[in-house]
């Protein structure tokens, strides 16, 4: 397989959470890279967490994808590494409590990140955040967009948006990328 090929067998991600107070408004942020294709998306909500908007890159990231594909998914958030790859199990084995016997935080969130992702092969990687990584850094700019965009408005999680690359308005599907387009998501590709 020659290097282009293994790039185009994969996806690609970025998430980042950010939160002016926490809590306090908050943004996630998504790059999706598959190929020479790349997708910006960004949310938020007016009072939230940090982990919140952490889990919801995630799980948005995730969402947004239509066909399977072997994924890497980079974070910077110990928190999401840590619950998808070392608690999770055990939360569920106890009923969705601690170890201590204590009720999980997000528990919705982590949910619905267990169920996106066990519809795909994930490879989360944790990375240091604000020490030049790219994707990284351009995750964190969306994270903070949203957090700006949102936080200010009253009301749900807004939906999702595309960042400057991917243009504003409704997506387009870009063909074999494996992203949704259209429907109630609008950052699905």
């Amino acid at each position: 397989m020659t290097t282009t090929e293994a790039t185009l067998s994969g996806i690609t991600i970025y998430t980042d959470g950010a939160c002016h107070g926490n809590p306090g408004p908050g943004g996630w942020g998504v790059v999706l890279r598959f190929g020479e294709h790349e997708k910006q998306l960004y949310g938020g909500d007016p009072s939230t967490t940090n982990n919140r908007m952490e889990l919801l890159g995630a799980i948005t990231a995730l969402e947004a994808l239509t066909e399977q594909h072997p994924v890497t998914l980079h974070t910077d958030s110990q928190y999401v590494i840590k619950g998808i790859t070392e608690w999770l199990a055990g939360w569920k084995r106890r009923g969705w409590k601690t170890s201590s016997g204590g009720a999980v935080k997000n528990e919705d969130l982590w949910r619905r990140l267990d169920a996106v992702a066990g519809a795909h092969t994930v490879d989360w990687r944790w990375v240091k955040g604000h020490a030049g990584h790219e994707g990284n850094e351009l995750a964190d700019s969306l994270a903070t967009r949203g957090a700006v965009e949102f936080g200010g408005s009253t009301g749900a999680v807004g939906a999702p948006k595309q960042g400057s690359r991917g243009g504003r308005g409704r997506p387009r599907r870009r063909s074999g990328s494996g992203l949704r387009s259209g429907g109630a998501g609008a950052g699905r590709w």
